[in-house]
């Protein structure tokens, strides 16, 4: 019964296909449809836009990754398709198509009978232009109204479109399996070529596919004979059309199928990297220019076209990715290294590297995404000695660094009282500031980030709002008495990106990873701004880094000198050396190197049980990275600040809050030199501190003996 149900089938469909050729051959095809064309159609029909993926860019124009969600496509040109991958395609899929005017019935008549006699699906009957309005104009469902419009449709478009016009789009559109849409990503994805490379054999592989991308799949080893003899199909039906010879296709089937899984060679990197791009083109404000929701970002990044052009520098990658592997201890991933470079002048982020691997963590060291941030410890002084410039104190005004320093009379300190201690023991002294900050004196930085102010905790909330004001963000920075010390928490790129304001002369430009972005017409849609803002008086960076130079000069932080070039920078250790750091920058790069576990707050201890420091392995890290970084480069030189507005030297006035030396009681000459950058506040004329505060922020725990 099949067997004759499949034979009147088949002579119905003659019979249909038959009186169809005699209808086309009275009168023409466009005249047989026009009476299918509905009266509210439009004149002209609109394809679909294709989904197309975006790619990233790195600063010198390679491509960085690519982006795609389930449709991986890049479209090229007619003229880039090799002839004999455009013959094996219409070959076995529309060997008329130069002749027809869209809808071939003689085709159609041809498949029925075939499939018919074989029971199965050999072949189809639909034109390439019926396929493309297939893809391109109509829903998927399989109905006779459907495949009425189908060859409406492609009759109308062949009024619109050229041939050519026509056989362009199809192979861009048709799918070829493991999400390759078009030609050219089909000869990415399985054999990592351009199209315009693809051979007569692998023409003819992609023709053969067409049909059943899925069930000729190649990788798969159970339908491996299945695809091969298909594959031989499209070699015989080249033979057959003229277009390769006998012998050359009894030799091509020889050739082994693609094998090994699909190539990516120019699919998504895993790293975070390109995890920061994507994150700021889906969710940055800046960026509502792709679309004013996630969902309308998400189809602008993914199936838009996009090119993304970037501020990773190669470069310098690998210069980082060098120094922190050489430098940073392997201890089985219990301790790892992050670094963080950027262009100060721009805040363009050239150099991220975390040896916590994007395969083993999606968590970010370097942005703190995915994350919390780490202790930055001594490197936040800097924040308490932008500060004291603002208020006036200069940095040869002298100031306690001695031991004990305990504070006490703060409502809600805890531990009360609080006895931070200086590194190793250090008992200190009197000195200039500069001093105190070279050899990053605990005691005096404690005492001077509680005397900005008449209450210590207004004092405190002057060093919070600079340390924002300069790029500390991701969490918010509290006024507690330990803040000085660097209990707050922050990221690598947080910290190169505020220490770049100095490197600029009080100028902050927001770090950032995408410089532009271009639709698929090639129109800019986004264009970095490059005007920052200015958040400290030139003058107060200035100072600031002369003062921080001494740090590389002679203090703590001298293994990170560069030779023939001026430095600034500061060292970092947290409590009980669980986290090191070295922030450090040159008038051209701003770069942090953090160390530590990113899972717990462990103790660091190099070889020999010598408990590491941001002096040691961060220091030498950054100079081996800003080493390499710099050559080529001129040895620029920091300006030189005016040290005469802060006046004579006097003793800062310590505030009653903490014990300790008396030397430092002199009251502090107000001065009127320092001003309020546009956009900052707070300011003012450093006063004594001559009562306990009242304030109920409590203080975080126990912090002692850091660098």
């Amino acid at each position: 019964m099949r067997v004759v149900a499949r034979w009147v089938a088949t002579l119905f469909l003659a019979a249909l296909g038959l009186a169809a050729g005699l209808l086309l051959a009275a009168r023409p095809a466009k005249a047989i449809f026009a009476g299918a064309r509905s009266s509210n159609e439009p004149a002209q029909l609109q394809l679909t836009e294709l989904s197309l993926r975006s790619v990233v860019y790195d600063r010198e124009g390679d491509v960085l990754a690519a982006l795609h969600h389930d449709e991986n496509r890049s479209p090229i040109p007619l003229d880039e398709v090799p002839p004999h991958v455009v013959n094996a395609i219409l070959d076995v899929e529309d060997d008329s198509f130069f002749q027809h005017q869209g809808v071939n019935l003689r085709s159609i008549l041809r498949a029925a009978v075939t499939n018919a006699e074989s029971g199965t699906i050999r072949q189809g009957g639909s034109t390439v232009t019926q396929q493309l309005v297939k893809q391109g104009l109509l829903t998927p469902e399989k109905n006779l109204e459907r495949k009425v419009k189908e060859a409406v449709y492609a009759l109308r478009l062949e009024d619109q479109m050229t041939k050519e016009q026509i056989l362009e789009q199809y192979l861009n559109t048709v799918y070829f399996g493991h999400g390759a849409y078009g030609v050219q990503a089909a000869a990415e994805t399985y054999w990592g070529i351009p199209a315009s490379d693809l051979n007569v054999e692998q023409g003819a592989f992609l023709a053969a596919i067409i049909r059943n991308p899925v069930g000729y799949d190649p990788f798969n080893p159970e339908r491996s004979e299945t695809t091969k003899a298909r594959r031989d199909f499209a070699l015989q039906r080249m033979v057959i059309r003229g277009h390769l010879t006998q012998a050359d296709a009894d030799r091509l089937r020889d050739v082994p199928l693609p094998a090994g899984g699909p190539q990516k060679p120019h699919a998504t990197r895993d790293d975070y990297f390109v995890d920061e791009i994507k994150q700021a083109l889906l969710k940055d404000p800046q960026f509502k220019i792709l679309g004013s929701t996630y969902n309308e970002r998400f189809n602008s990044v993914f199936r838009g076209g996009l090119r993304i052009e970037t501020t990773f520098d190669p470069r310098l990658q690998e210069m980082a990715q060098r120094a922190v592997d050489a430098q940073i201890p392997k201890t089985n991933d219990r301790f790892v290294g992050a670094l963080a470079s950027i262009e100060p002048k721009t805040g363009a982020v050239r150099a991220m590297v975390s040896t916590l691997g994007y395969d083993k963590a999606k968590y970010n060291l370097v942005t703190g995404r995915g994350g919390s941030g780490r202790q930055p410890g001594s490197s936040f002084k800097t924040f308490v000695l932008v500060t004291a410039l603002e208020q006036g104190i200069g940095p040869n005004d002298t100031i306690s660094g001695s031991e004990p320093c305990r504070v006490t009379g703060i409502k809600g300190l805890v531990p009360d009282p609080y006895e931070p201690e200086n590194y190793e023991g250090t008992k200190g002294g009197s000195g200039p500031l500069h001093a105190a900050t070279a050899k990053s004196l605990n005691c005096a930085y404690i005492r001077l980030g509680l005397s900005l102010d008449t209450d210590p905790i207004d004092s405190l909330e002057k060093v919070a709002e600079v340390a924002t004001r300069m790029g500390i963000k991701k969490h918010e920075v509290d006024p507690v008495v330990s803040m000085s010390l660097g209990t707050q928490e922050t990221t690598p790129l947080e910290m190169a990106s505020a220490y770049g304001v100095l490197a600029n002369d009080g100028v902050r430009q927001e770090p950032y990873f995408v410089d532009r972005v271009l639709d698929r017409t090639g129109k800019v849609v986004y264009e970095r701004d490059p005007e920052g803002k200015r958040v400290l008086e030139a003058n107060i960076a200035r100072t600031a880094t002369w003062t921080l130079k001494k740090v590389v000069d002679g203090g703590t932080g001298t293994r990170a000198r560069l030779a023939g070039r001026e430095v600034a920078g500061k060292t970092g250790t947290s409590q009980e050396w669980r986290d090191a750091w070295f922030v450090g920058y040159t008038p051209q790069l701003a770069t942090a190197v953090w160390m530590g576990n990113p899972n717990r707050q462990d103790e660091m201890r190099s070889v020999g049980g010598i408990r590491v420091t941001g002096g040691s392995y961060p220091a030498r890290t950054w100079n081996a990275f800003m080493t390499e970084a710099l050559r080529g480069l001129p040895a620029e030189r920091f300006t030189a600040p005016d040290l005469d507005v802060f006046g004579r030297a006097e003793a800062v006035k310590v505030s009653k809050t903490v014990g300790g030396s008396t030397k430092d009681t002199t009251r502090r000459r107000p001065r009127s030199t320092t001003t309020t950058p546009s956009g900052a506040t707070g300011a003012t004329v450093a006063t004594v501190a001559t009562v306990p505060s009242v304030s109920s922020v409590p203080t975080t725990e126990r912090q002692e003996k850091k660098d």
